[in-house]
This record gives structure tokens, sequence and C-alpha cells, in this order.
């Protein structure tokens, strides 16, 4: 069976649209630029859309000077985000039950986003000196992670989405979905027995399937939220009490994957 990449996506800042790419650069955290960039409370907590729903209308791209972020609902309100080479204060910030620091981001920044989503927030950038470990129950290698919920990518087959549109009354994009890697070929779901793969010689471990949350419920265009696609998933994708849809993954070694890529299967 050939498997082939279909489609790349980053998420620069935690939560926020996300963009296709042609290709992606494998860095130690992940793809490069993926989930640097993230948005907490004055205590250091994240936000994510399961609290703030409006901040799936924040657009993210990638600039040679940093990240430009729009409202895709009124694109004349935007920012650009600078790479940060120093950081304007360093702060403790928390993402589940992680803890690591990060560089925050000056008040004009801050305040923009405070004031586009209506809550008191502010930026944080985590460098590349900061070491955030995936669950060690999981780890190889003591493997890291950026800002994602807990792995460095998520891959997810298109047969698997083509399957649960085809029982849901509207379509749904992949996009409710937040993976990196896309590819086509093989049964639904085929990318849950992926114990072991390499694209372009870089080596992929799937680890554990991807627990969904109440975010694949929010319209990401409008943020209505509803009862899709979680209701559906709940009839045949449950599994030791939470929906399941998607494989996390670890690696090992580096360089550039592809749209258009072969994925060679070692072990299932």
């Amino acid at each position: 069976m050939s498997f082939t990449v279909s489609a790349l996506y980053i998420y620069p800042v935690k939560s926020l649209g996300g963009f296709s790419v042609a290709e992606a650069a494998v860095t130690a955290k992940g793809f490069e630029h993926d989930r640097r960039w993230m948005l907490i409370d004055k205590a250091g907590k994240f936000f994510t859309q399961r609290e703030v729903h409006a901040m799936a209308l924040l657009q993210t791209a990638i600039t040679p000077d940093g990240v430009y972020i729009y409202h895709k609902q009124n694109p004349e309100k935007n920012i650009s985000v600078p790479f940060l080479s120093t950081p304007v204060a360093i702060k403790k910030v928390q993402v589940w039950d992680d803890e690591c620091e990060a560089w925050v981001y000056d008040d004009v920044i801050n305040d923009w986003f405070s004031e586009i989503l209506k809550i008191a927030c502010e930026l944080v950038y985590m460098p590349d000196e900061t070491n955030r470990l995936v669950d060690t129950g999981y780890a190889k290698d003591n493997e890291t992670t950026s800002f994602s919920d807990g792995y460095p990518f998520l891959i997810i087959g298109q047969s698997s989405l083509d399957e649960l549109n085809a029982k849901l009354p509207v379509p749904l994009k992949m996009d409710r979905f937040r993976p990196n890697i896309v590819f086509t070929s093989g049964e639904p779901h085929a990318e849950d027995g992926w114990k072991h793969f390499t694209i372009n010689e870089i080596e992929f471990f799937g680890v554990k399937t991807c627990g969904r949350c109440v975010i694949t419920t929010i319209d990401q265009q409008t943020t209505a939220p509803g009862k899709e696609p979680l209701k559906m998933l709940s009839t045949y994708r449950s599994f030791d009490n939470k929906i399941k849809f998607g494989m996390n993954l670890l690696y090992k070694g580096s360089g550039c994957v592809k749209v258009g890529d072969k994925i060679i299967v070692h072990t299932q």
C-alpha cells in the first residue's frame, strides 16, 4: 500500500488559525514555527478556543520578520508580531500540567490581543532554550514539544475524514482537527496502527491516538458551536471513555517534509 503526504499545516499561535504549506522543516520541537507562540492570562495559564471561541477568527501567517495576524471577518484588524531575539520579560507559563519558561511580548502587542478578544491576555514565545518534555509515559528519548497539547506532530488520513463526512449531513473541513500531516490512500484510521514510519528518511513513531475535545465542534469561520463531529464520532470512535481521531507522533531525525512525499510504513 502506498501512502502520500497530501497536506501540511502549521499553527504558529496555539489555538489561532493555522495555514497550509507545501513543505515544512522539522525542528527539535516539531515543524518550524508550529505553536511556538501562545496566549496566556496574567497568572501564566494558557488560553484556547475551549474557553475563548473568538480565537478561531484570528488567522496567522509567517513573514520574514515574524507572525502576521488578522481577523478573518475584519482583515483591517491586524498586527505584525516580530520574532524575538531577546525577551521583554521571562515568565513561567502553564500548558495543562506542564510549566515552562517563555518570553513575554510588550504591552502594545498584548493590549491588541486583549482588546480584540475581550480578555486580559499576554502573548508569549517559546525560545529554543526552553525544553518542554512530552509525557514520560509515551516518550522514547526525552523528546520535546512546543506549546502543542502534548506531542510535536499529529497525523490524520484523508480517508478518516471522508468516512466521517459520509455519516454527517454537513461535511466538515480538516481544520476542525488541526493536524500537522494529512495523507491519502489507505483505509479510514489506518494511522491508528502506525507504530513506525518514515518520510524523507525522518523517522516517525505513532505513540497515542488523539482524544478530541469541544474545539472540534467550533466552526472555524464563524465560531458557531455545534454537536458535530463529537456526536457522530462517539458512535464509532469512542475508546477508553474518549473520542479518538488522529495519531500523535514522536520523531527522530531532521530535514523537510513536503506535500507529495511518500510515507513508508515499517511497523503496524
